[in-house]
């Protein structure tokens, strides 16, 4: 009996090793060394197998990226809590289905079709075929080819870090091998689900002083300005952080810019997006942050003492000619030097660099050559060292609060004086009207995108020198208070012909927009308030203080105000399409709206909100956005405008008590309109608001349908719940153009808008989560709960003079509608 029991025991180990035995037969793919490939395995779609690196924070294998049916072999974070590719091998050859193969070949790695026709390759010469190949992803992401005898850095016969996509990892360098010649560069996505090369582009180019720039195919968009020691002289929105470490290296051998981590706990990479726009996004205990975005300044200047080379083109917002001086330089004694301070450096293409020499030194050389236009260090630690010379015109200047750089002008002595009679004017900008990207916009006449700030240079005080003196704004009249030039009455009264009906474009609770015409020729929208408006001088002030001082692509730009008498009156840049409302609600318009067109507009109103939230100089609560209040340019780019009822909030303040409620009913938050309390979540509440109303084309106020549904908001909610989100998707979207009706993409920003509505003010996200979602779709949208219902009903129009009461969705300037809610 006890052999046949150690009979079974025998006959049941050897089965054991028999099946382990045929598993290692039948997959030979599945290795004990997980990093790494050799000669004697291969990668399948089919078999689904993967290598992971070291420490398990990056994975190779192959993937579908979003909806798409096409397979591509990439890397991607083993760790984040979303979907994140980090490079892409066969990104223009995807693999049409789900077969294909990735194997060693002697001393190649290739990938190989259904028909084993080769896909992609590392596509080396013949190296040494008596020592055998592996395949092998390190710890830092980097898929390396190697000898299995050698895993010498400097031995590696290829590796994916000098073939990067759309991301810079870190160890990862970025620019010119300067012994080959190797340029390493991204280059973007085409879209969010096709990895296959982009339009856009981010190189480093060493042609006198390096720098990088951002190109749309063969046309440059952004420059970061030189690495000045520390930064980007240009990219001030490379934040200081402490788990972080910029490098940049310029030497006989290379000339490159890396980033490293100090805590491996932290992963962070830099993306270029499929819409042009630079991110560096860091992961930290699974949560996703936005370290910093850019470009954030794409706008172009002339400085003091210096005029546009080509003053036509510049009329037109082509700024591409730059800027010559004003009066020509002695040459001999008598030219001076003026310095600005926190600037981007002008254009280093043609510059002359000698980084052996001190400040003092490089003054004297810029003196005496008279071709000079401009010095300054080339780095900038340690009380500044290094020179480089401008001998050109100077193109693509900034002026920042407090990074940047010392940069001295030359100018002749007669504009040194003549800056010295006019005070202490800086002298920086004369006229913001070059953009890089916007020059490219105008050429295309397509709906501005790609980037997600556009944040002026100056006050606009500063902004609108120009502007001041012409005649009809009043030299004297203009204030440091209001920072902004006063215009005259009788400037106004010619400019919309006494307030003529015939200009009337728009009227709100506050009063009569017009629009006018400058004698020069410039258009403009006129907000007068009416004498019996409830908006006081409190309130216009409030509206003219915090406006003057925000500067934004998408907020509405205020050229200045006039007060005179019982007159109040603001000066707006005008605005072709008028409000948002007017076309999205309106039965013969609604259809120029297609679904790309909407989906812009409403992330221009995102960043425009997070703008206002967390990158102005000041925090401040809108308390009113609707649709009426969103107004849209030539090029259907939306301007967040009315800001009469904003309130400002401290850094550290994060909401705020009211007894006076103020706003529209409808897009006012469930905490606000009961209980008087508002914060940045208010405003989250009332984009969701929106942004549901432009998918549906249906008005959250005054909704009704056979269900009984509260609002809109009810009729999204219960069509959400049932998985019928299409059906509240406005039939116009639908059918007026196959291309651009994105069902996944309408869907996930229904997800976003009911996010953007719940009740909880707590359970909203940050209009920076918000803006994240939009931009990219690997990012996860967390399942919305209820929305909250605003239910009261008894509404009192404070300001019962205007002719159209009852009705704040009219076409408007900057209008205001002032409601208050009895909460009982």
């Amino acid at each position: 009996m006890r052999g046949f029991r150690n009979i079974n025991h025998y006959s049941y180990t050897f089965s054991f090793l028999l099946v382990f035995v045929m598993l290692i037969l039948v997959c030979p793919a599945y290795s004990i060394n997980a990093n790494i490939l050799s000669s004697t395995e291969s990668l399948t779609v089919s078999n689904n197998r993967t290598i992971v690196s070291p420490g398990g924070l990056f994975e190779l294998g192959f993937f579908k990226p979003g909806t798409s049916s096409r397979w591509y072999l990439g890397i991607w974070y083993k760790k984040t809590p979303e979907e994140t590719f980090v490079w892409v091998a066969n990104r223009d050859r995807p693999l049409p289905n789900a077969m294909g193969t990735l194997k060693l070949s002697d001393t190649n790695l290739v990938l190989l079709d259904h028909s084993n026709t080769l896909v992609w390759s590392t596509n080396l010469t013949r190296g040494d075929r008596r020592s055998s190949v592996v395949a092998e992803l390190l710890a830092n992401g980097n898929l390396v080819l190697r000898y299995s005898s050698n895993s010498n850095p400097s031995g590696f016969l290829w590796q994916s870090f000098h073939f990067p996509t759309d991301t810079l990892l870190p160890q990862m360098k970025l620019g010119w091998d300067r012994k080959t010649g190797r340029n390493i560069f991204l280059r973007s996505w085409r879209s969010s689900d096709d990895p296959s090369t982009g339009k856009f582009s981010y190189r480093l180019e060493t042609r006198s002083f390096p720098e990088f720039f951002i190109w749309q195919t063969d046309v440059p968009m952004y420059r970061s300005g030189p690495w000045d020691g520390v930064r980007f002289s240009g990219m001030v929105e490379m934040r200081d952080l402490d788990y972080m470490v910029y490098n940049f290296t310029d030497n006989q051998e290379e000339v490159v810019y890396t980033f490293l981590m100090t805590n491996h706990d932290i992963y962070s990479r830099l993306t270029m997006s499929p819409s042009g726009s630079l991110q560096q996004i860091t992961w930290k205990d699974e949560d996703r942050i936005l370290s910093w975005l850019s470009p954030t300044d794409p706008c172009d200047a002339c400085i003091k003492g210096f005029e546009p080379k080509i003053q036509e083109a510049w009329a037109v917002n082509d700024g591409t000619s730059g800027c010559v001086r004003k009066t020509r330089l002695s040459c001999t004694s008598g030219d001076g030097f003026f310095k600005l301070k926190n600037t981007k450096l002008p254009d280093t293409t043609w510059t002359i660099v000698d980084k052996s020499i001190d400040v003092e030194e490089c003054k004297k050389r810029c003196l005496s050559n008279c071709n000079c236009t401009a010095y300054a260090n080339t780095d900038i630690r340690n009380g500044g060292s290094g020179c480089v010379i401008w001998t050109g015109v100077l193109k693509d200047i900034r002026n920042y609060p407090a990074t940047g750089q010392e940069l001295y002008v030359k100018l002749a002595r007669a504009d040194l004086e003549d800056g010295n009679r006019k005070g202490k004017v800086i002298g920086l900008i004369v006229g913001i009207t070059f953009c890089f990207w916007r020059r490219k916009q105008k050429q295309a006449r397509a709906i501005p995108a790609p980037f997600a700030y556009e944040e002026r240079n100056q006050d606009l005080l500063n902004n609108w020198m120009v502007i001041s003196s012409r005649s009809h704004f009043s030299r004297e009249n203009r204030t440091d208070e209001l920072e902004l030039p006063l215009m005259e009455i009788e400037a106004i009264i010619i400019a919309t012909n006494n307030f003529s009906h015939s200009n009337k474009i728009g009227e709100g609770g506050f009063g009569v927009v017009y629009k006018g015409n400058l004698l020069d020729g410039q258009e403009i929208a006129v907000k007068r308030l009416s004498k019996t408006s409830i908006q006081g001088t409190n309130e216009f002030m409030n509206e003219v203080r915090l406006i003057a001082r925000l500067q934004h692509i998408d907020l509405v730009r205020l050229l200045g105000c006039c007060i005179d008498t019982d007159e109040k009156i603001l000066i707006y840049e005008y605005l072709e399409n008028l409000s948002l409302d007017s076309y999205l609600f309106d039965k013969t318009r609604s259809y120029m709206l297609n679904w790309q067109m909407r989906f812009d507009i409403t992330n221009g109103i995102a960043r425009g909100l997070l703008y206002l939230h967390q990158d102005s100089r000041f925090r401040i609560i809108h308390r009113d956005l609707k649709a009426s209040n969103v107004l849209l340019d030539k090029y259907i780019t939306p301007k967040i405008s009315d800001f009469g009822m904003a309130r400002i909030f401290g850094r550290d303040e994060t909401e705020a008590n009211t007894r006076k409620v103020v706003g529209t009913y409808g897009y006012m938050s469930p905490e606000y309109a009961m209980d008087g309390i508002f914060s940045m979540k208010s405003d989250v509440f009332s984009f969701g608001v929106l942004l549901l109303e432009i998918i549906s084309g249906r008005r959250n106020k005054g909704f009704y349908n056979s269900h009984r549904d509260l609002n809109l908001l009810g009729c999204v909610w219960r069509h959400w719940e049932e998985g019928k989100g299409l059906e509240i998707v406005d039939p116009i979207i639908i059918d007026s153009s196959s291309s651009t009706f994105q069902p996944q993409e309408i869907l996930r920003c229904i997800q976003i808008g009911l996010l953007c509505v719940q009740e909880g003010a707590e359970d909203r996200p940050m209009m920076s989560e918000v803006v994240l979602m939009f931009g990219s779709e690997t990012t996860t949208v967390p399942q919305p709960k209820p929305p909250g219902y605003c239910v009261g009903r008894s509404l009192v129009n404070i300001d019962s003079s205007s002719s159209n009461q009852g009705d704040d969705e009219s076409w408007s300037v900057n209008q205001i509608t002032l409601s208050v809610l009895d909460a009982r």
